[in-house]
């Protein structure tokens, strides 16, 4: 359950690490309006977010899947993205983490954060040799997210249009994209998330993050 190809690969700064959402158009207006999310955008379910550009371009189909027309790129401070990791539960059962079935299952019921690790794809869509992680939050989280975390957000949906444009005309004049790298965690959370060995020696090339 542990292996290489499972790091967080985001874009950040020393301010926060972006993540992506895909909306239906009048959420993502309002959410540009507000700088945060406002009306049609439920606090009472669960959300998804995902680090990784290059999934959320699959996930939405270049932001032309049904309710995903939009894409917003959101950064949200490094605190609360480390709560955010520091509550998740796998949404696979992981015989390293827990005893028994049962136990991950209570886990999983009563946690507000969940995970699971996806194939991480490039802009063009190909799958890479590593997986993308995505975070599905709720209850208290969700609100905290929605309230307090969210540094500034933007509307990228014009680069995912046009990203799909040069790939149907077989081109390579790709827009300027996103710089991914591996995000550090601790080794307590790399844990919990079934993150490679070597996220310790990450934190001291790259500082811990979270």
């Amino acid at each position: 359950m542990v292996g290489a190809d499972r790091q967080i690969f985001a874009a950040y700064d020393s301010e926060g690490i972006y993540v992506y959402q895909a909306f239906k158009p009048s959420i993502a207006d309002e959410a540009i309006r507000l700088g945060t999310f406002g009306g049609g955008f439920s606090l009472d379910r669960m959300t998804w977010i995902k680090p990784s550009f290059g999934w959320m371009l699959y996930r939405s189909s270049y932001a032309s899947a049904h309710r995903q027309e939009r894409i917003l790129r959101i950064k949200i401070g490094h605190q609360g993205f480390g709560e955010i990791l520091s509550k998740a539960v796998s949404t696979s059962f992981n015989p390293l983490l827990f005893e028994s079935e049962v136990e991950w299952a209570r886990a999983l019921r009563n946690s507000e954060v969940r995970y699971q690790w996806d194939p991480d794809r490039d802009v063009y869509l190909r799958k890479l040799d590593r997986r993308a992680i995505q975070l599905g939050i709720r209850g208290s989280v969700v609100r905290a997210y929605a309230t307090s975390w969210i540094v500034g957000l933007e509307d990228v949906t014009p680069v995912a249009h046009k990203i799909k444009h040069v790939v149907e005309q077989g081109g390579s004049d790709l827009p300027p994209l996103p710089i991914e790298r591996a995000y550090a965690v601790s080794s307590q959370i790399a844990e919990a998330l079934g993150m490679v060995s070597y996220s310790s020696q990450l934190q001291t090339d790259c500082g811990e993050n979270v």
